[in-house]
């Protein structure tokens, strides 16, 4: 089972929730999704999902637990859960890996297109850009206290490997 925390303020946490449950589901997989408003139900969450037996859990992007990440990576590990997440950020916190698309690209995107403005282009007519470079980020050192062995392989991709 794999353990899917939401914000439930956040005007995605639905579809967020649905599309875990769907995932978790091609996968042969049971998705145990639990939603938090407050900072104040991180423990009572940690704790179900040790109760659980969850096997992971996948923080779900939402700039609340962003504003958590220390937090969050402490109570996954003081409950022996393999926690991941899209930010790299939560990875050198103590998270086991995280993917996602590159926050350095996307700046960069971001300085190209300032730039076009800048030059005379209308923002209306210019195209609409997608991440293009994607991150891997896996923690070591957080591997070995959960017990896991990170494949060699996996490793040797990893964009950073946090030992």
């Amino acid at each position: 089972m794999i353990g899917v925390l939401v914000h439930s303020k956040s005007l995605q946490a639905e579809f967020k929730a649905k599309n875990a449950q769907a995932a978790a589901q091609a996968l042969g997989m049971s998705a145990l999704i639990l939603t938090v408003s407050s900072e104040n139900d991180f423990e009572a969450t940690f704790a179900a999902l040790a109760q659980q037996r969850a096997d992971a859990l996948l923080v779900t992007g939402d700039a609340f637990f962003t504003g958590h990440v220390d937090r969050l990576a402490t109570l996954a590990i003081r409950q022996r859960i393999a926690a991941v997440h899209g930010l790299r950020e939560f990875a050198a916190a103590g998270d086991l890996m995280s993917y996602g698309a590159s926050i350095t690209d996307a700046y960069r995107q971001a300085g190209v297109y300032a730039g076009k403005v800048l030059k005379g282009a209308k923002p209306a007519d210019l195209p609409i850009m997608q991440p293009t470079t994607f991150e891997l980020v896996l923690n070591l050192k957080t591997a070995k206290t959960l017990g896991l062995d990170v494949p060699w392989f996996l490793q040797q991709r990893a964009d950073e490997v946090i030992e």
